[in-house]
């Protein structure tokens, strides 16, 4: 469902609940998904008859499940527990998400939600609310981004508690892949299975994923999902499309790993963000027979590289984000820019003029495509209304060519949030409480994480100190 500017309408109304119900009356149970700053799907499974009251009305959560660890602890030092009284906030369902959940049963549905406060307005850490704002930014100025998320994953085996993640096994030959074999068939002939499976599911949620290929790493795959001139309902299907192929990959006795770089040496999981800028009439305003784009791609570039210091504590959430950045490794480590150049953060796409788009590489797998969308969105904003230069073009092997980088990225997780917890624009753009709440939950995370022992202590440490 849209709006007449094209963009996912806020809140679904009930009679899309009634409809829904009335088309399925084997549903059983529908999961109600909220996405907090960790990005972690929680929510509730409900029955069929509490579901027009969310469609009506909302369902009540807790406002702490906005501030959750990854793991999924409250973050008592954000204020929004204890001294908030774990106050309820109401949960209201999105447009266009209520669909079946095909790999938990016929008998299961998913719909997703954003929390809003009691009195109306949307709860300023709610994700889909803060790249909603952004995009008014766009619409003010009569502009419309047409977007689109790239998801990189790997097949896993199943991973018991204190085990490091294994490559499976095919169910056709028994082969456990060993090379990189970049765009190999018999990779994907390999998981044939998982597949038609992950291709039928999606078409009954309505998700247009794309070709599916085997990435720069064994067991490593990447399906892109289809641009649209609707960053929300981008998100919405990016973050849906992540739970799908998880789910799916369980029924099929394996596990789907959207972190960063699950294995040392192997290649990192991205999460490709693709940009352009649209007129209201639909026009690409990046269109230019020179591939280059129009002085606004200089421009959106040069913001995006402006503000991706701070951002980086987004498009790289957590420790275990940074072992992506490595040279040489089709991972960005430098906010470089080129033109059809898979060595740079920032790549012009090659194709005809129409199709004239920036690639942001940067973030991660495991990032927010709300939050990820929305910090990238920020920036080309920043760059067009700012005309900022984004210094010269990397031509050739950008891994070699540091020093064309106008700013210095942080790579390490300290670092990323010094820069985020320090920056004018993060608060400009997506709000103060948002700025410090992320902050506080991120800085929570990081004591937590750093207090567990990891099994590399043992190996390097147990017989060695």
């Amino acid at each position: 469902m849209t709006n007449n500017k094209g963009h996912t309408a806020t809140i679904a109304n009930r009679n899309d609940a009634e409809k829904f119900l009335a088309a399925n009356p084997d549903i059983a149970f529908i999961d109600i998904i909220y996405s907090p700053l960790t990005d972690v799907p929680r929510g509730k499974r409900i029955r069929p008859h509490e579901l027009l009251g969310v469609y009506g009305h909302g369902r009540y959560l807790p406002g702490s499940i906005t501030v959750v660890d990854t793991i999924g602890s409250d973050c008592e030092e954000t204020g929004l527990v204890w001294e908030d009284g774990d106050a309820d906030r109401l949960a209201k369902p999105a447009a266009n998400t209520l669909v079946h959940a095909p790999w938990l049963g016929n008998d299961v549905a998913q719909c997703i939600v954003s929390l809003y406060e009691l009195d109306g307005p949307i709860h300023e850490l709610d994700p889909r609310g803060i790249l909603q704002k952004i995009l008014r930014l766009f619409e003010a100025e009569g502009m419309v981004p047409d977007v689109a998320c790239e998801l990189e994953f790997y097949l896993t085996g199943p991973r018991k508690h204190g085990e490091r993640p294994h490559l499976p096994a095919s169910p056709i030959t028994g082969h456990t892949a060993s090379g990189n074999e970049v765009y190999g068939l018999r990779e994907l002939d390999d998981h044939m299975g998982f597949l038609r499976d992950l291709y039928k599911a999606a078409e009954i949620q309505g998700l247009p994923i794309e070709a599916a290929i085997s990435e720069f790493a064994p067991g490593q795959l990447e399906i892109g999902l289809e641009h649209r001139a609707d960053a929300l309902r981008v998100a919405d299907e990016a973050m849906m499309y992540k739970r799908l192929v998880k789910g799916v990959a369980v029924k099929h006795g394996l596990e789907a790993c959207f972190m960063a770089k699950p294995f040392a040496g192997m290649a990192g999981n991205g999460q490709h963000l693709h940009v352009s800028v649209l007129d209201m009439a639909g026009n690409n305003l990046f269109a230019s027979d020179d591939p280059k784009g129009t002085p606004m791609v200089q421009h959106a570039i040069g913001g995006m590289q402006a503000l991706m210091p701070a951002s980086m504590a987004i498009f790289a959430p957590n420790a275990n984000s940074y072992r992506r950045f490595v040279g040489n490794s089709y991972a960005p480590i430098a906010a470089t820019w080129g033109v059809n150049n898979r060595t740079v953060g920032l790549r012009i796409t090659a194709g005809p003029p129409n199709s004239r788009h920036i690639e942001h590489r940067i973030s991660g797998a495991d990032a927010s495509p709300y939050l990820g969308l929305a910090a990238m969105l920020a920036g080309v904003y920043h760059g067009i209304k700012h005309k900022i230069d984004p210094g010269e073009m990397v031509v050739g092997d950008g891994y070699s060519q540091l020093e064309k980088a106008t700013v210095k990225l942080p790579m390490n997780w300290y670092s990323a949030l010094d820069e985020f917890e320090n920056c004018a624009s993060i608060v400009e753009y997506m709000g103060e409480k948002f700025q410090k709440m992320y902050a506080i939950v991120k800085r929570t995370e990081q004591s937590r994480y750093n207090s567990a022992i990891p099994l590399e202590d043992y190996d390097w440490y147990f017989r060695n100190a």
